[in-house]
């Protein structure tokens, strides 16, 4: 996956984890990194609130967002979202697996190596 991916991914994952079990520690490391990164730019900060109530309508705001923030090319960034999905997700990050769930939709072409996809894209 490419980094801006690997971010809103550990966002949403994060995001969703949050509401139903206690946040962990890293989704709000990764939540206040990226904050960090775009204070001053309101659009962005009100995008990044409004992502994680609808993840849906917001991821393409979001990205556009975060990538003109330069928020995928920064590596700690980058790092802490690798380090949330491992731990939201341990199983698939030390198997190379990636569960996309029955029915997922919406998923844009992204070449991944190395992995097993598990799941019924329609």
């Amino acid at each position: 996956m490419d980094p801006i991916t690997i971010i809103l991914t550990a966002l949403v994952t994060g995001a969703a984890k949050a509401a139903g079990d206690a946040v962990p520690d890293a989704y709000k490391g990764l939540k206040a990194l990226i904050q960090k990164k775009i204070t001053g730019k309101p659009v962005a900060e009100a995008m990044l609130d409004e992502h994680e109530k609808d993840p849906e309508t917001y991821a393409a705001p979001l990205k556009k967002n975060l990538v003109e923030a330069g928020v995928d090319k920064d590596e700690e960034i980058l790092k802490a979202a690798e380090e949330l999905l491992k731990q939201l997700k341990p199983q698939e990050s030390a198997t190379g697996t990636v569960n996309i769930g029955e029915g997922a939709k919406g998923i844009i072409g992204q070449i991944v190596t190395g992995a097993t996809i598990k799941g019924n894209i329609s």
